[in-house]
């Protein structure tokens, strides 16, 4: 039986572990939601809201205090639960967070992890795949749920086998080369982005088919792409540096081998460097797929103010965002409805690179506060 091959046998041992608990410390990178991770993960993604920097903006703010971007859950937790299936790549696929109260300041988390579907699938970019679902929810330590999430994950063919399936070839992509006037065009649209901050947003005065102001991220750069992991997981997902990435690649057999130096290295080495990238078929260094939605989740937060809420996000990551690329979220609202207290918008959510190839798409509810019933009733059911 070859190395990364997807197997009945393979697939059996995963699906063993469908419902149980599963161990999570290669994928905590914060375990407390401290003032320095809360602004690691706002820097990791650019996003410079006073309500995770500024005290005293905080304090005059309906949370009362300094609070988490709601994506800083993806440093708690990486929502991969990917378990099994050694040596075969997996790839992000998409997250539904479902968020009940803020994440504030010095919280500390207790997590539980399980998987609860497989499935087996084939497609065009690779014709055995299989799509591991997991569920992951996060308590406080008083064991209160602050938030959970169903994550998914692709294991795909890497490496040696792709490359067989495509007889020989790996996927390569040209990098866009933009024009002085896109470039300058690009810095102004992130420049006038604007968030709404202590001005409400009165559920009464959001209407169907409104616009959600976009956010623009890119040109993407290598940089950017290790900001999110310092921010995030360091090398922890793939085994962490020196003595601690052999004894990982020893137990679970996850690794990519450098064609330089015939060495074992880590498995996520292609989101930084364009061969491995396009050796792993996604066309070169490319982005990770948590980042992206935590982009989507910059852009409704600034669209909400600080007397909104962001009660769910459900994001599903489609192709490859490579270094290069730019990518505008956008949003509209599709409904608005009570539930109970709570006053709720429902909103798709879209990302399109400069070609305008739809990158990632999803739907999100927000809670806003309203002139009849009043702020926003916290936690949320």
């Amino acid at each position: 039986m070859a190395w990364g091959e997807i197997t009945e046998e393979r697939l059996a041992e995963a699906a063993a572990l469908i419902g149980k608990p599963l161990r999570r410390s290669r994928l905590q990178w914060i375990e407390t939601a401290t003032r320095d991770a809360i602004r690691h993960f706002a820097w990791g993604v650019g996003d410079d809201n006073p309500l995770w920097f500024d005290e005293d903006h905080a304090r005059r703010s309906p949370a009362g205090g300094i609070v988490a971007p709601p994506c800083i859950l993806y440093a708690v937790d990486m929502t991969i639960v990917a378990p099994k299936l050694s040596g075969v790549q997996w790839i992000y696929a998409g997250t539904e967070f479902t968020w009940f109260d803020h994440i504030r300041l010095d919280t500390r988390f207790e997590v539980e992890a399980r998987l609860v579907r497989q499935e087996l699938k084939s497609g065009r970019r690779f014709a055995r795949w299989v799509l591991q679902t997991g569920e992951v929810d996060y308590r406080d330590s008083s064991g209160r749920q602050i938030a959970s999430a169903v994550g998914q994950v692709a294991r795909t063919p890497r490496g040696a086998q792709l490359k067989a399936e495509r007889g020989g070839e790996a996927v390569s992509a040209g990098a866009h080369r933009y024009t002085p006037e896109e470039l300058e065009g690009i810095e102004r649209e992130i420049l006038a982005e604007r968030r709404r901050g202590p001005e409400p947003l009165f559920w009464e005065d959001v209407d169907v088919g409104d616009a959600v102001p976009p956010v623009v991220k890119g040109p993407l750069t290598i940089t950017d792409i290790v900001a999110w992991y310092s921010a995030t997981q360091g090398a922890m997902p793939y085994g962490g540096a020196h003595g601690d990435a052999v004894r990982y690649r020893r137990r679970h057999d996850d690794y990519h081998i450098n064609p330089e130096t015939g060495a074992k290295d880590a498995a996520g080495r292609g989101h930084l460097e364009a061969a491995t990238g396009r050796d792993v078929g996604m066309g070169g260094a490319y982005d990770v797929g948590p980042q992206r939605i935590a982009w989507a989740q910059h852009m409704l937060t600034d669209w909400i103010g600080d007397h909104g809420f962001l009660h769910r996000l459900n994001v599903s990551v489609r192709r490859p965002n490579l270094v290069g690329d730019t990518i505008r979220w956008r949003g509209r609202v599709a409904d608005k409805r009570e539930a109970g207290d709570a006053m709720l918008a429902d909103v798709e959510v879209e990302a399109r690179n400069q070609a305008g190839a739809i990158s990632a798409f999803g739907t999100a509810t927000v809670a806003l506060p309203s002139r009849r019933k009043g702020p926003v009733p916290l936690p949320l059911a």
